[in-house]
């Protein structure tokens, strides 16, 4: 288990973020402990400047990058840039990673975390957004969804059909439309933090983890985002990778249909 440390005071917003968000979001935000957790592999050319990117944006919250088992120096940029650095002695894939930083963040007692990817295709600027469906209580999970209001987002063709196989698929398991089941960008209240910190899925895990949402009645709201073009490096789905893919979330989702809710979630403070 992670050792457990009280969270940092919270930090007054920085100008920016101030400005971005309304003043009664910005004093909300200012009096919640948050936490930003980056999953990363192999991100060193990236993952400083997502750090830095986050810090000053908003300088109060905490940013912490789990190292899934990283051959370079992706360690050494976050924390040259200011995060707090989780190694993991062996790569875990991105469910165990994003499992470890809700861990982390659940056992430190922060009230809000948002999730962003190591490579730099997340923009911070869009934090207020995301945030604030969580903060005002209209959600347990906020998603950015590249498929919400105009977006100039075209992955490659076997991609896209995967995505609009989920989405349709998990919109008619939920009976709630939801347009991108894929996103890594997310805000997450104490609710929704127990759920993953407990139980999360491990490979391609944010479909199925959809799912589980609705199945212990948390709350989802998606919000408009972009993403970026990667600083550096390439993303890990290949064309072939994207046919696994496909097949073992399918075979996960219809196991997932007969499964226990077992866990048991925090009340909201």
């Amino acid at each position: 288990m992670l050792r457990s440390r009280r969270a940092r005071t919270p930090q007054p917003l920085s100008e920016p973020l101030a400005v971005a968000a309304t003043a009664s979001l910005a004093e909300r935000l200012a009096r919640t402990r948050r936490v930003a957790i980056v999953p990363a592999r192999n991100e060193a050319a990236c993952v400083g400047d997502v750090v830095r990117e986050i810090r000053a944006f908003d300088p109060g919250m905490e940013v912490v990058v789990v190292d899934d088992g990283s051959r370079d120096g992706t360690a050494a940029a976050a924390e040259a840039a200011g995060a707090r650095v989780v190694r993991l002695p062996f790569n875990l894939g991105i469910g165990g990673a994003v499992q470890t930083g809700f861990r982390y963040a659940l056992e430190r007692g922060f009230e809000l975390a948002v999730r962003l990817d190591g490579d730099g295709q997340h923009d911070p600027a869009q934090l207020p957004a995301l945030v604030r469906p969580v903060l005002e209580g209209e959600a347990d999970i906020a998603i950015g969804s590249r498929f919400v209001g105009e977006s100039d987002y075209r992955p490659p063709l076997v991609r896209w059909l995967g995505i609009r196989l989920f989405a349709g698929l998990v919109s008619l398991l939920v009976r709630q439309r939801v347009t991108d089941t894929t996103s890594g960008f997310q805000a997450l209240n104490r609710r929704a933090m127990a759920l993953f910190a407990h139980d999360y899925p491990h490979d391609y895990p944010e479909v199925e983890a959809t799912v589980m949402l609705f199945k212990h009645r948390l709350r989802l709201v998606e919000v408009p985002a972009s993403m970026r073009e990667r600083a550096a490096g390439a993303s890990s789905i290949t064309f072939w990778a994207s046919g696994y893919y496909m097949s073992k979330v399918l075979l996960a989702l219809f196991v997932g249909l007969f499964r226990r809710n077992v866990t048991r979630l925090e009340e909201d403070s």
